[in-house]
């Protein structure tokens, strides 16, 4: 039961999408109704939680991924760059000034 109960969890709602206060609420709400025990409620709500926060971490990792395709596609200069050209331009400024 608690594996059927899961597996319509994780497909059916979005694992990522779900808050810690969803899933708690969902756990109580299932051992409150009787489908599982107080055990299986804190087990599910617990292996959901992981679930969910490795579900975003994932997602994370490949929204920024494909930003930085996005970047890179698009030959953008990255502010490191910049900040070293702009550290470059003082510097020759600088040398200029104290020549005159």
């Amino acid at each position: 039961m608690i594996d059927l109960v899961k597996k319509a969890l994780l497909t059916g709602v979005g694992i990522a999408a779900l808050s810690k206060e969803k899933i708690e609420e969902l756990g109580k709400e299932l051992a409150e109704k009787g489908k599982l025990t107080e055990q299986e409620g804190k087990a599910l709500v617990e292996q959901l939680l992981a679930s969910s926060e490795e579900a975003r971490k994932d997602f994370q990792a490949q929204v920024e991924s494909k930003v930085q395709q996005a970047l890179e596609k698009m030959d953008l200069a990255k502010k490191s760059e910049l900040d070293a050209l702009r550290e470059e331009v003082e510097a020759l400024k600088q040398a200029t000034q104290q020549e005159q």
